[in-house]
């Protein structure tokens, strides 16, 4: 078992890493939209929230020696569900033809008052 961390993306704020690799499986924590240089939540829609969170998954996946092209499911967890088709857009630009499995849930609140938190699962070969 490997930890991960990655100082292009944010920084665990608790007993957790940001990922975590076991053999050929990586499991990454769930992410909100906080920029890695400003340590501050990042952007005021879904949209932006969503491109943010992806990146710094984007950013975790490569420390590790994945890439998007190797996640295997995704749970995304939405303040709103209403936020549903904003999200899925810029989530689909993320993806392209990749298409993991994922599940998606509608929460009462997330840190920060992010609107989107995404965790992952990617595995090699």
């Amino acid at each position: 078992m490997e930890f991960v961390k990655t100082d292009k993306a944010p920084q665990a704020v608790g007993p957790y890493s940001q990922a975590v690799k076991v053999g050929n499986f990586l499991f990454i924590s769930g992410q909100i939209a906080i920029n890695p240089e400003t340590g501050k939540l990042e952007g005021e829609t879904v949209a932006k929230q969503t491109e943010r969170v992806l990146k710094n998954i984007e950013a975790i996946l490569r420390e590790a020696g994945f890439s998007l092209k190797d996640v295997v499911k995704t749970t995304v967890y939405l303040k709103n569900m209403c936020d549903f088709a904003e999200m899925n857009g810029v989530y689909a630009k993320f993806f392209g033809e990749h298409r993991p499995a994922r599940a998606t849930a509608e929460v009462s609140n997330l840190p920060l008052g992010a609107l989107v938190e995404i965790e992952a699962i990617a595995v090699k070969g």
